[in-house]
């Protein structure tokens, strides 16, 4: 039997079949058939693992101890769905598939009812599968509760969304919780070719070429019904092209950049992540910030993202580059900057290019100053060099038995008893008694530190 030739029910109740036949998508065609076919979840696929216990349980006792409720988390096209299908078809249960998009609690119940009077005649288990559980209801979550409970069906729910937010404690507490990792570059390749080779795919009537398949890796991000959509596409294109040009023809058709291009209306960006391109636009765009060009910083950022350039990573350049080249000239252009990281991996791609492209207008625009950074890095060279020198008496800690015998703590002055909040005692070693690391400019906010930090130094160098 065909792997998804297994009885399911729609999200309303009506029985479909769900067939991989040649006239299904590639995505669907090439689902795995059994969990040794899974890309990149090998952390959740060791023997004796929870997942394999409630694929394939040996004995009776096996499957009783298989969890009851499952919630899988991980981000988009990283096998969910496929897992979710192999947890029925591995075990000879039947399947249910319910949208969280389009039920409601009436089709819930109606599920839940028809697996208790199957399993009260000696009928098959029943696997109910939620995608999209994030976005039930917590009412129609709590109609779950009973079923989970009393393993009336075995629940496999599937999120975007991080659970702790978006599913209901009770439910949560009563599931347990497998984390999908993205899946790699690496692992979306092999997905491909397999894909291209299998003759569940498209069985080697198409070869790809080197730059295509780069391209279509890249432009997945870790996606594989992604790059199995845009494959398909492309070999369709390609193989259609072909027979307009020759007669039946013989031998596979390349599917080149040209055609990959074509099939997705989008033009590849040379841009090679792990090449010297990725560190020249990288390079490019961090300048660009610091040097204000905000023009030239948007056409950086549109360059990565269009290469499929991780957003996390773009994030982390605007976090430093913020420390780095705003600095207090602006502060707040780092709380920008690392609220656009937490952003980013809310609401993820493509929505994201438009925080990220918030933050580097914000920093691009901003006023500059690195005298934070160069004040860091003048201390760390003063204390690599050795010139630490003991911590002043009066600034010990005096806390412990026998501290004050030792000094320590004595003619201690406390900031907030002073006039102004600012004690005249000495503070550095007395080797660097007068040096100093932080310098403020004149632009921005740093004037107004600046200003300030003429009347501190003041005060703290009287006698």
């Amino acid at each position: 039997m065909d792997l998804f030739d297994t009885a399911t029910t729609g999200t309303h109740g009506t029985p479909v079949t769900a067939r991989s036949g040649p006239s299904a998508p590639l995505a669907v065609r090439m689902r795995p058939a059994s969990l040794d076919e899974v890309t990149g979840q090998g952390h959740l696929l060791v023997a004796g693992s929870p997942l394999r216990r409630l694929v394939g349980p040996a004995d009776e006792s096996a499957r009783r101890a298989a969890p009851g409720s499952v919630i899988l988390w991980g981000p988009p096209g990283v096998g969910k769905t496929t897992l979710a299908y192999l947890v029925a078809t591995g075990s000879g249960r039947r399947f249910v598939e319910l949208s969280a998009v389009t039920a409601g609690v009436k089709d819930v119940r109606q599920v839940i009812e028809d697996a208790r009077r199957r399993l009260a005649t000696g009928g098959e288990e029943t696997v109910l599968f939620i995608d999209e559980v994030h976005r039930f209801s917590k009412a129609q979550q709590d109609a779950l509760l009973p079923s989970v409970e009393n393993r009336w069906v075995t629940l496999v729910a599937a999120t975007t969304e991080n659970p702790s937010f978006s599913v209901n404690s009770p439910l949560l507490s009563r599931s347990l919780l497998l984390t999908l990792r993205p899946l790699g570059a690496d692992d979306v390749r092999d997905l491909v070719r397999r894909a291209v080779a299998d003759e569940r795919g498209l069985g080697a009537t198409v070869v790809l070429a080197d730059d295509a398949e780069d391209q279509l890796v890249r432009m997945a991000q870790g996606d594989a019904r992604k790059a199995l959509t845009v494959l398909e596409a492309a070999a369709g294109a390609a193989l259609s092209d072909a027979r307009e040009e020759r007669d039946g023809g013989s031998g596979p058709v390349t599917v080149d950049l040209a055609t990959v291009e074509r099939a997705v209306d989008v033009a590849a960006v040379r841009y090679d992540r792990d090449g010297d391109q990725h560190y020249d636009v990288v390079s490019a765009f961090i300048k660009s910030i610091r040097g204000s060009d905000v023009d030239a910083a948007l056409h950086y950022l549109a360059r990565m993202v269009a290469a499929g350039e991780d957003p996390r990573f773009i994030a982390r350049r605007l976090v430093i580059s913020a420390a780095e080249d705003v600095g207090m000239a602006d502060p707040s252009a780092l709380q920008t900057a690392v609220a656009a990281a937490q952003a980013v991996q809310l609401v993820g791609m493509p929505e994201g290019r438009i925080v990220l492209a918030e933050a580097v207008v914000h920093l691009a625009t901003a006023p500059k100053s690195n005298r934070a950074y160069a004040g860091i890095g003048a201390a760390l060279a003063d204390v690599t060099a050795g010139r630490v020198g003991a911590v002043p008496p009066h600034l010990r800690d005096a806390h412990y038995a026998g501290a004050k015998q030792l000094g320590h703590g004595k003619g201690y002055a406390y900031s907030h008893d002073e006039p102004q909040g600012v004690a005249a005692q000495q503070y550095l070693p007395d080797e660097l008694v007068g040096q100093r690391y932080y310098e403020p400019t004149d632009r921005g906010f740093e004037r107004q530190v600046g200003e300030r930090l003429a009347r501190i130094r003041e005060i703290l160098e009287r006698p």
